[in-house]
């Protein structure tokens, strides 16, 4: 089973950047592909980024296309989101997820989540 833990959230200004990680930890049996979702307040969780094991698959969200970037250091079992042209709009906890075998845009369909780290975009 894989164990996922994020970091790197804060409190930015809108037009700013960050970068996100997430720290895999665990011996899976089977290759598996990463995501990150977000949840604002009052709202359910969203799809934003997923990449394949090898890295060279990545799907995002119609929001955040162009502006987030998914990648992933096997070297060192770390998954990121670099952030760029924050909006307050993606203020948001972030959540890292894995799950067996390919990507996917599914929330359901991820086994390991992690804490979640949280995104504040100020106006």
């Amino acid at each position: 089973q894989v164990h996922v833990v994020e970091s790197g959230g804060g409190l930015v200004q809108a037009g700013g950047s960050l970068r996100l990680s997430c720290a895999a930890s665990g011996k899976p049996s089977v290759v598996y592909a990463m995501g990150w979702f977000r949840q604002a307040p009052g709202k359910e969780r969203e799809f934003v980024a997923t990449i394949s094991w090898s890295g060279s698959s990545s799907f995002y969200a119609d929001s955040v296309k162009g502006r987030f970037t998914i990648s992933r250091d096997d070297a060192k079992n770390t998954v990121y989101l670099q952030m760029n042209s924050l909006k307050p709009e993606d203020t948001a906890i972030y959540y890292c997820a894995s799950r067996s075998g390919w990507t996917s845009t599914q929330a359901a369909a991820y086994d390991n989540w992690g804490q979640g780290t949280q995104v504040t975009v100020s106006s």
